[in-house]
């Protein structure tokens, strides 16, 4: 495997890119039945959605009422079943066959669709907040995927994205002691400067760029009208 870099806007992309083949099999039981790691802070990582759900809150004319809310990398349901609590009407997406069942199990509220976003079948619906943390890494088509994020929120919608940072002045020289950097899995690598004009080119203004202490990129868009 070899990193290359674009020149114009200096995103770094993994070389070769996974295959459909390859992706769907980092995606297979990727947390071990549910039981490894993610899952073993549940009340506190509900906790933690709860506040990241009112924050998002706070951005909405008119609070949650009649409003929908999709969690792009759904994982066990914690985001998107704060969503639900708040009022939202909540779909999550996760490709984990493993965590969709948990997510199921444990939020039966929620709509739980396995697949990735750029495949998946949401029945043509828009969505009034999209929540996508540390999913779009994974892509092997960032363009593809900004343009599906841009398909699936309404006019005026609500996007609260993250990704690991390459360029952030904390990220350790050596990227193979860098948690971000984790080939084949994170096949591409951002700046606050490329992610913003990928944005930009499918229809978001970026709002604001929350403050990072670790190296990763936080960022509020609003889906432009149409």
């Amino acid at each position: 495997m070899r990193l290359f870099q674009c020149n114009a806007c200096g995103l770094v992309w993994l070389d070769p890119l996974p295959d459909a083949e390859g992706v769907k099999g980092m995606y297979d039981d990727a947390y071990a039945g549910a039981t490894a790691g993610y899952f073993s802070k549940v009340p506190q990582k509900l906790a933690r959605s709860r506040g990241r759900v009112r924050s998002l809150v706070r951005l909405l004319e008119g609070g949650t009422a009649g409003k929908s809310f999709l969690d792009i990398g759904a994982n066990g349901g914690f985001m998107a079943e704060a969503a639900r609590e708040a009022g939202f009407v909540a779909v999550g997406i996760e490709p984990d066959p493993a965590s969709v069942a948990y997510a199921r199990a444990h939020y039966p509220g929620v709509t739980f669709v396995q697949g990735l976003l750029e495949d998946a079948d949401l029945g043509g619906r828009r969505f009034d907040v999209a929540y996508c943390s540390e999913v779009i890494e994974h892509s092997t088509d960032c363009n593809r995927f900004a343009s599906k994020l841009a398909s699936v929120l309404r006019p005026g919608g609500i996007l609260y994205l993250t990704t690991p940072d390459i360029s952030h002045w904390r990220r350790p020289r050596d990227l193979e002691r860098w948690d971000g950097f984790a080939p084949p899995a994170h096949c591409l690598y951002f700046s606050p400067r490329n992610l913003t004009m990928l944005l930009e080119r499918h229809g978001f203004d970026v709002m604001r760029r929350r403050f990072a202490w670790k190296p990763g990129i936080k960022i509020i868009a609003r889906r432009r009208a149409e």
